[in-house]
C-alpha cells in the first residue's frame, strides 16, 4: 500500500514538473471558415467597438469595457501605437496607461473578443499615424514602403510587441481573435502613384509575413475603403471595408478579393467623425447610426463602431491632416468623436439607440451599463504667472549657423525657441515658409506677431533696430497622420528665415522646450502681457471626480494636472474645455501648471465646470 502511495505521489510530482512552462491550452477557438466567422465551432457575427487603451486612463479601462458590454457588443478593437511604446530607439514602455497586455486581459475578463490592429501604421488621428518621430533621423529610411531600413525597424517592433501580448491570442488561450496587417494601405497606394503597384503589394505582403514570423498566428485581415482593395488587400488576409454603407458593394468587393465568399465586415463603421481646431464641430445623428447598425445585422455583416468610445488625445498625442486649403489641420484634444460613449464615459442617445437595435439580434443577455463616474467642479483656482521667455533663455542653447529642425535637435514634441541677434537695422517682411507649425515672434522681448501654418500665414512686417534680438517660439502642433504628406513630417523651422530678400543666418541659438514635464523654474520673473507665461497654482479637493477645465478666456497652450499633460487648448475652438479624469486628482492638495503661449491678457484664476464645451467657435 505504501509503495503504491509513494508511486502515485512521485507520478503526480513528475506530471506537475513536466507541465511547468507549458503553454496554456486554448479555452476557445476562432477561425474564418466557409465564408463565416466561427467561434467555438459556431457561426458568429462580430459586433465590435473601437476603443484605444492610450486615450483612457488605465484605471477606467474596466468601466469603459463594461459599458461596451452594456451596449450589447461582443468584441473590442484597438490600434497599437508604436510611438507610444518606443519613444526612442530600443527604449520600450508597456507600463501604466501603456500596459496593452492588461487592457486585453480585462477585455477578456469582461467577455469581449479582441481585434488587434498593430499597424505599423495606424492613422487614428494620432501623432505621426503611430510612427516614432525618430524614424525620420534614420539614414536612407523611407516610410511605408519596401525599404530595408524601414522594414528592419518594423520587424523589431512586431517582435517586441509579441513578447508583450503574443500569449493573449486565442490560439494560446487569450481573447485576441484577429490581427490586422497595415492599415488603409489601399488609399495610400492611390495617393502614391510614383511608386510601382508591385512594390506597394510587395511591402504589404512583407508586413503580413513579419507579423506571422514574429508569432502572430491568429487570423489576419486588412482594412480599406472598398474602392481601394486592389492596393490594400493581401493574399491570406481577409479584406474588410471601411465606412461602407452600401452592403451589396461591400459583399461584391469582398467576394472579388476573398475567393468568392465572406465573411463580410465593416472594420470602421463611423459613429460620426473627428474634429480639427478652427473648424466647426460635427453633429450627432443617433438615429442614422442605429439604422445603419440594423442594416448590417439584417444582412449578415459584422462591424466595428469607429469609435464606440473615443477618449482623449492627452499630452502631445493628437495628429493632423493636410489638404490644399490648409497646410496643416491639427486635431483637437478631445477625441469624443460623438461616439455612443462620450469622452468622459457617459451614455449618449446613440448608445441607447444602438443598444435597442442590437438587442433584437443577439442571443445573449445584455447587462445594464455601469453608472457614470462622479463629476465635480472646482472654482477659482488662484494662479501665479512667470515669464517663460526669460526661463527658456536661461537654458543652455544649441548653436548653429542655420535654424535646426526638432529632429536635428533630437526632440520629438513641444516647443523650440530660435534666437539670434541682428547687428544692423533691417525692415521688411519676415518670412518663414518652412514653419512647422505655429510661432510667436518677439523683438527685444516684445511680441510683434504670430505665424500660423493652419492659416498659411508665413510672413509678417518687422522692424529691427540696431543690435536687436529676435526670438521665435515655435510649436509642433502634431505630425500629419494621413495621406502622402506623412513622409514630410519634420518640425520646427525647416527652411531659411528671410527678412525681405535677405537670409538671416549665423549665430542662431536654439533652446529646447519639450514640455514632457512641468518646467523647473529658475528666474521666476513675473509674467508680462504678450509674452509666453507659465501659470502655476494649487487647489484642494475634498472629493475626487471627473471635471472639465474651462479655457474659454485663455489663448493657446497646454495644461499639466499633478504633473500630467492633459493636452492642448486654443481659443479658436471648437473645444473650450479640457477633460480632467478624476483618477488624476487626489484628495487634498493638487497642482496645476498652464503654459500660455499668447498671454495677451493677465490671468489670476481658472475654474472647472461639470459639462464640457466642445462646440463653440471663437475665430477673430
Amino acid at each position: 500500500m505504501k509503495k503504491k502511495l509513494i508511486f502515485s505521489l512521485v507520478t503526480l510530482l513528475l506530471l506537475a514538473v513536466s507541465t511547468v512552462g507549458a503553454p496554456a491550452q486554448p479555452n476557445h477557438t476562432f477561425e474564418i471558415k466557409g465564408g463565416n466567422f466561427v467561434y467555438d465551432g459556431k457561426k458568429t457575427t462580430l459586433i465590435s467597438g473601437e476603443m484605444h487603451y492610450a486615450r483612457i486612463p488605465h484605471q477606467y479601462w474596466r468601466h469603459r469595457l463594461k459599458m461596451m458590454r452594456g451596449m450589447g457588443l461582443n468584441a473590442v478593437a484597438t490600434y497599437v501605437f508604436w510611438n507610444l511604446h518606443e519613444s526612442a530607439p530600443g527604449q520600450w514602455d508597456f507600463s501604466g496607461d501603456r500596459n496593452l497586455a492588461e487592457y486585453i486581459k480585462i477585455a477578456g475578463e469582461e467577455g469581449l473578443m479582441v481585434i488587434l490592429r498593430p499597424g505599423p501604421y495606424v492613422c487614428a488621428e494620432w501623432e505621426f499615424g503611430g510612427y516614432p518621430w525618430w524614424l525620420q533621423n534614420v539614414e536612407n529610411l523611407e516610410l511605408r514602403r519596401d525599404n530595408e531600413q524601414f522594414l528592419y525597424y518594423t520587424d523589431l517592433y512586431f517582435k517586441r510587441l509579441y513578447q508583450e501580448i503574443g500569449h493573449l491570442q486565442i490560439t494560446k488561450g487569450g481573447p485576441i481573435i484577429m490581427v490586422q496587417a497595415e492599415n488603409e494601405f489601399g488609399s495610400y497606394v492611390n495617393q502614391r502613384p510614383d511608386i510601382p503597384l508591385e512594390e506597394h503589394r510587395t511591402y504589404n505582403a512583407k508586413v503580413v509575413k513579419q507579423l506571422t514570423d514574429a508569432g502572430f498566428d491568429a487570423p489576419k485581415f486588412t482594412s480599406d475603403g472598398t474602392d481601394y482593395f486592389k492596393g490594400g488587400s493581401v493574399p491570406g488576409a481577409l479584406p474588410t471595408g471601411n465606412g461602407e454603407g452600401n452592403v451589396e458593394k461591400l459583399k461584391n468587393k469582398i467576394n472579388e478579393y476573398h475567393n468568392g465568399e465572406g465573411p463580410y465586415m465593416v472594420a470602421e463603421f463611423y459613429s460620426v467623425w473627428f474634429e480639427h481646431w478652427a473648424e466647426p464641430f460635427h453633429k450627432r445623428n443617433a438615429t442614422q447610426t442605429a439604422r445603419n447598425s440594423e442594416k448590417y445585422l439584417k444582412n449578415d455583416v459584422s462591424f466595428n463602431y469607429y469609435m464606440v468610445h473615443g477618449g482623449t488625445n492627452f499630452g502631445f498625442n493628437s495628429g493632423a491632416n493636410y489638404n490644399k486649403d490648409h497646410d496643416i489641420q491639427p486635431d483637437i484634444t478631445s477625441y469624443d468623436y460623438l461616439a455612443p460613449i462620450s469622452e468622459a464615459g457617459w451614455v449618449t442617445p446613440t448608445y441607447d439607440s444602438c443598444k435597442a437595435v442590437i438587442s433584437k439580434y443577439v442571443n445573449y443577455a445584455i447587462p445594464a451599463a455601469p453608472a457614470a463616474n462622479p463629476i465635480i467642479e472646482i472654482k477659482d483656482i488662484k494662479l501665479h504667472g512667470v515669464d517663460m521667455l526669460a526661463e527658456i533663455k536661461a537654458l543652455e542653447p544649441v548653436l548653429s549657423d542655420t535654424p535646426l529642425t526638432f529632429e536635428q535637435l533630437n526632440q520629438g514634441h513641444g516647443y523650440v525657441l530660435y534666437s539670434t541677434t541682428i547687428t544692423q537695422p533691417i525692415s521688411g517682411k519676415l518670412t518663414i515658409d518652412g514653419l512647422r507649425d505655429y510661432a510667436s515672434v518677439y523683438v527685444d522681448g516684445k511680441k510683434i506677431g504670430e505665424l500660423n501654418r493652419y492659416f498659411k500665414n508665413y510672413s509678417l512686417d518687422i522692424d529691427i533696430p540696431l543690435n536687436a534680438t529676435i526670438d521665435i517660439l515655435v510649436e509642433n502642433m502634431g505630425r500629419i497622420n494621413y495621406g502622402s504628406e506623412i513622409i514630410h513630417n519634420t518640425k520646427g523651422i525647416i527652411s531659411p528665415i528671410k527678412i525681405g530678400d535677405q537670409v538671416i543666418e549665423g549665430n542662431w541659438e536654439m533652446y529646447k522646450v519639450p514640455m514632457n514635464k512641468v518646467p523647473a523654474l529658475t528666474k521666476s520673473e513675473k509674467a508680462r502681457t504678450g509674452i509666453a507665461a507659465l501659470y502655476t497654482g494649487t487647489f484642494d479637493v475634498k472629493k475626487v471626480g471627473d471635471t472639465f477645465i474651462d479655457m474659454g478666456n485663455w489663448g493657446k497652450g497646454i495644461i499639466f494636472i499633478n504633473g500630467i499633460n492633459i493636452g492642448r487648448y486654443w481659443k479658436v475652438g471648437p473645444q473650450q474645455t479640457l477633460y480632467i479624469p478624476g483618477v488624476w486628482l487626489k484628495k487634498g492638495k493638487n497642482e496645476i501648471a498652464i503654459f500660455e503661449q499668447q498671454n495677451d491678457k493677465p490671468h489670476a484664476t481658472v475654474s472647472t465646470v461639470a459639462v464640457p464645451v466642445l462646440q463653440k467657435m471663437n475665430l477673430d
